[in-house]
């Protein structure tokens, strides 16, 4: 295990000598066109921005996202964030015996537990085609791809495992659900919870840098999902047209709105369902990552969030609410 400060852990002022992994880098000119450097660097608790404002001779270190890296830096603050400003940067060596997958954050919940719960659900589902689907799709190297792939790039459940975490979120989501409303058809509900997100196996990086692949950028996790549904589809006997169009919606359709990036808006009641139970999940998590991330903030709140538009308030410890014993 590696022994250092976490990014959490440093402060503003101090002077820091750490081992990162590069989530970014790109390199830009200043004012007066001198090159410097842009990063985002990360470990396990957080992420950092970085600058390294005399670049001369780094062209040459073949740095690029996923890089692990060993950095001297003074930690400063800018727009009430704290950044680095690097002094040194070098390529992490074999013999500092340290690699990208120490630095990667991990879900907290416990792997096996979670496995077990996926093939409950998949076991749950009685119709006998959405089964056969689910265990074809969910099987071997594409199973291994979403047991580890994050459900993010940066917004929500973006660490390994993030996927299973969100996807099990989802599908429990939806399962009450159908506890209360027999209208819905569960095991439509629950094959759709478990492939909505089936495409990001193969849209995201399950590397360091989190970031997408070709495959994502040109087709996007919906489409992806709903060419690999139609494909297994057409290789079990006797699948239901209807029931394969209304799965195949419920992937096109869970993002909500056409300016969300769904190619369809939910027409079903199972869409509705599962539409809702993916922002829940989503935003809920998001929302945890974007406070737990600011905790030592000074100011009691989060920076401005880009995507929802707001600040969000940190609770404080004395703030949370215990446990009441009445007589």
């Amino acid at each position: 295990m590696l022994n250092q400060k976490t990014l959490r852990e440093i402060e503003p002022g101090e002077k820091i000598k750490l081992f990162l992994v590069v989530q970014k880098i790109e390199m830009k000119k200043t004012r007066s066109n001198k090159d410097y450097l842009d990063l985002v660097l990360r470990d396990k608790s957080a992420s950092v921005s970085a600058k390294m404002w005399d670049a001369s001779g780094t062209e040459n270190l073949r740095i690029t996202a996923g890089s692990v890296v060993k950095i001297a830096a003074s930690v400063e603050t800018f727009n009430e964030q704290k950044q680095l400003k690097i002094i040194s940067l070098s390529l992490a060596s074999k013999e500092d015996n340290v690699s990208a997958e120490d630095f990667l954050p991990k879900s907290n919940r416990n792997l096996d537990e979670m496995i077990e719960e996926l093939d409950g659900f998949i076991a749950s589902v009685k119709n006998r085609h959405l089964n056969e689907l689910l265990s074809k799709l969910l099987s071997g190297k594409r199973r291994e791809k979403y047991l580890r792939a994050p459900a993010g790039k940066a917004w929500h459940h973006s660490y390994i495992h993030g996927l299973l975490e969100h996807t099990l979120e989802i599908a429990k989501i939806c399962d009450l659900m159908s506890s209360f409303h027999p209208l819905l058809n569960r095991d439509l509900l629950i094959a759709g919870a478990l492939l909505h997100d089936f495409g990001k196996t193969e849209e995201l990086k399950s590397d360091a840098s989190f970031d997408y692949t070709d495959k994502g950028r040109l087709l996007g996790h919906i489409v992806i999902a709903a060419i690999e549904i139609e494909k297994n589809a057409s290789q079990i006997n006797g699948f239901p047209e209807e029931l394969l169009e209304k799965l195949i919606h419920l992937v096109l359709s869970h993002q909500g709105k056409l300016e969300h990036a769904s190619p369809v808006e939910p027409k079903l009641i199972e869409a509705i369902a599962l539409y809702h139970a993916d922002e829940l999940s989503a935003q809920t998590n998001a929302y945890i990552q974007a406070v737990n991330g600011e905790k030592d903030s000074s100011t009691g709140w989060t920076r401005f969030l880009q995507i929802p538009r707001t600040m969000l308030m940190i609770p404080k410890e004395e703030d949370e609410i215990k446990e009441t014993l009445f007589d």
